[in-house]
């Protein structure tokens, strides 16, 4: 079937087939380069295209101020949002050492368990503005009004201006859209980079440019020093398209892959090269790995294991059988489902529909038509991530989805502006009112996971919706009747109708998200739902963000709602100080000492949450810190990062973040007491011990330190004071 309209017909300048109209925006007669493209970039940006609407460019403005406020808005609220990489920034915003390995700590004991692009933004602006939460957090706002005017930018060049906003405003209210680009995680800077990388690539294929396609593997390569192998989902696509869609002769193409794999493997891979080649006694041991190597982190824990699940020293993987384990069922659901359809999937349906349809629509089109070039490049970002999200056995959090945001907001704004200028058609407008059917259909269900949260939203999204469905097919159907002046009118009533509907539900869930505070590890955007894995700004249950009920500011659960099965620790696992939870032990992972959530044990903190030092503690930690070159030592990095972060001071990391990697071995850990280099231990903490094969180190080094140093209380706290032995 092939869907056309007068409104959808292209025009061909050169060999490359273009969207209507002059395009002067970002396209000069040569390919610019350097620092020529990027000013041609900006200039082109701020003046907007010859052919815009009157309202494109202040709807585009607009846009852009409503995402900052959206960001902006009590960013503080989250206090340290993920202690973990609050710590790392701290550590590197007074040492250029730590700055470079991303250190957990200023000493350099033990780095973060993924490479540390991520936190230089948040370092530099500690840098400049001091250490609080604004300005950890301010540059990962600003990533998401970048992202948002980036995706405009690349839709709108080679679409409406209609497409480029509706694809603007479906980024930027998509709630774990709000939630990362206010949260302190590595997939704020990934998301941007990644928009970056598919807009250059079109640049690529629309100039048969080299130049635009090293650009693509150079965002693609920093986008690897932000998350290391998850941004190499976008590259098949990508590549794909370049090789079937671009320009010039296929050895021309096959060139310009190379030459993008060059520049993503050196704007990688001099990190890499530094830190696997320094001697492991100059620089900080790799955190997330069992043998201080960034290849292993690379190629274990963060790459295959988390496919796999077989992620040696993770609290707890998928693997082969399970299904996810407790990371929940995988599977083609597994992104509609419990809390993670909430996070991203309200238009996924459509979206779906819609790739399918514009891809029908431009069947016919030359080989190098750049609308479904671009409908190729984000279509298959958001297949192959999806696909690959629903599936993997290792470790998932709802927030991952992120990744896929941009994707799925160019999709239906490409998609939906392609089938309504095709509407004379009707095929399209069936198209329209069965996907504006659905749409409301599934906003609805997900609203009512929030069993008692706002219970009017479904009745306003069932009868917009309601009202859009009927009214486009009442366009298409009246058409021949009426003639095409007056359905045409119909059809955009009904069209905005549609729009209302389908951005209600996300809009309510970002606003929620907003006006919340996140904390910990784990966190999710929206209100508690039935069946989620955990809550809404504390990701398990027992870590809530600012009182009341964990994640409902003040608020309570729907009725009915228990923990989700499956939060148990594995039998067997070892916790620090040698204890052993028992084979089939039901205990919550809240409830266990110095585990999950353990922030009510003395203010310890836990494997997902910080520590929370009272005044007095801080003041005896801090108290003679200069003889020290640690003036404590935590088991895990969250239990860790809170005395960090009140001090300011260097508090070793033992284990890392779940306390399982060996770093410090106990021989080290004693050498370290022998030297005077570390003051006080700190019970708590990660569980330690052997899980998924990790080091066992940190369940002995408590085993010994509980055994040898006398104990001091303060502020309700015990620590173990290493300058006074028992014997």
């Amino acid at each position: 079937m092939t869907i056309a309209s007068p409104d959808s017909a292209t025009q061909t300048t050169g060999s490359v087939v273009r969207a209507p109209g002059p395009d002067p925006e970002l396209a000069p007669q040569k390919p610019a380069a350097g620092a020529v493209g990027v000013v041609a970039l900006a200039r082109g940006w701020v003046r907007g295209r010859d052919d815009d609407p009157i309202w494109a460019r202040p709807a585009l403005v607009g846009l852009l101020a409503v995402t900052a406020v959206l960001y902006l808005w009590s960013l503080s609220e989250s206090g340290w949002a993920n202690s973990f990489y609050s710590a790392a920034v701290q550590a590197g915003s007074k040492s250029w050492k730590a700055f470079f390995y991303g250190s957990s700590d200023a000493a350099n004991a033990i780095t973060v368990d993924k490479p540390p692009m991520a936190l230089w933004p948040m370092e530099l602006s500690v840098r400049v503005f001091g250490l609080s939460s604004f300005s950890i957090l301010l540059p990962q706002a600003l990533m998401g009004v970048a992202s948002v005017a980036m995706v405009y930018t690349a839709v709108r060049r080679w679409f409406s201006a209609h497409a480029a906003l509706l694809a603007g405003v479906v980024l930027a209210l998509t709630p774990v859209a709000a939630l990362m680009f206010r949260f302190n995680n590595p997939d704020a800077l990934l998301t941007l980079l990644m928009v970056v990388a598919a807009y250059t690539a079109l640049r690529a294929i629309e100039n048969g440019s080299w130049r635009w396609f090293a650009a693509t593997g150079v965002a693609v390569g920093f986008g690897f020093l932000t998350k290391q192998l998850q941004v190499l989902l976008i590259v098949p696509g990508f590549a794909l398209a370049h090789l079937a869609l671009g320009g010039s002769s296929i050895w021309r193409r096959l060139r310009d892959l190379t030459v993008a794999g060059v520049a993503m493997v050196l704007a990688a891979g001099w990190w890499i090269a530094i830190v696997e080649l320094v001697p492991a006694s100059m620089r900080p041991y790799v955190g997330g790995s069992q043998h201080n190597s960034i290849l292993e982190l690379t190629f274990g824990y963060n790459g295959f294991g988390r496919l796999t699940g077989n992620e040696t020293g993770s609290v707890g993987g998928g693997g082969p059988g399970n299904g996810g384990g407790m990371w929940g069922a995988t599977g083609i659901g597994r992104l509609f489902g419990g809390e993670i359809g909430g996070q991203i999937a309200w238009l996924a349906p459509a979206a779906l529909i819609l790739l399918v349809t514009a891809f029908v629509a431009l069947w016919r089109a030359p080989r190098r038509d750049m609308q479904r070039a671009s409908l190729a490049v984000w279509g298959s970002w958001l297949v192959v991530t999806g696909l690959v999200f629903s599936f993997m056995g290792g470790i998932f959090h709802a927030y991952y989805t992120v990744a896929i945001a941009p994707a799925l907001a160019a999709v239906v704004g490409i998609g939906a502006v392609l089938l309504w200028q095709r509407r004379a058609h009707w095929a399209a407008m069936l198209t329209l009112a069965v996907t504006a059917g659905l749409t409301t259909w599934w906003s609805q269900r997900l609203l009512a996971r929030a069993t008692d949260w706002h219970p009017g939203l479904s009745t306003v999204v069932l009868v917009t919706g309601g009202i859009a469905t009927g009214g486009l097919l009442a366009a298409a159907v009246l058409r021949p009747l009426w003639g095409e002046t007056a359905t045409t009118w119909l059809g955009r009533g009904a069209a905005i109708f549609a729009v209302v509907a389908a951005l209600t539900g996300p809009t309510a869930w970002t606003l929620q998200t907003v006006g919340t505070a996140h904390t910990g590890a784990i966190v999710t955007a929206g209100p508690a739902v039935s069946g989620g894995f955990g809550f809404p700004g504390g990701g398990f249950p027992g870590r809530g963000t600012r009182g009341g009920f964990p994640g409902f500011g003040g608020g309570q659960p729907p009725a009915g709602m228990t923990p989700p099965a499956g939060m148990t620790p594995p039998a067997g696992m070892t916790l620090p100080g040698g204890g052993q939870i028992p084979g089939g032990a039901a205990s919550p992972l809240a409830e266990l000492p110095g585990g999950f959530g353990a922030g009510g044990m003395g203010g310890m903190g836990g494997l997902l949450e910080a520590s929370t030092p009272s005044a007095e503690l801080v003041a005896t930690l801090s108290a003679d810190s200069s003889k020290y070159t640690w003036i404590a030592a935590a088991v895990g990095s969250n239990s860790a990062s809170g005395y960090q972060l009140a001090t300011q001071l260097p508090v070793m990391a033992i284990g890392g973040f779940n306390g399982s990697d060996p770093s410090p071995t106990l021989a080290q850990f004693k050498q370290y007491v022998a030297d005077g280099k570390v003051h006080y231990f700190l019970g708590g903490g990660g569980f330690g011990g052997a899980q998924m094969g990790g080091s066992n180190s940190s369940s002995e080094i408590s085993t010994w330190v509980r055994a040898n140093f006398k104990t001091v209380t303060v502020g309700g706290t015990t620590l173990y004071d290493l300058t006074a032995p028992t014997t």
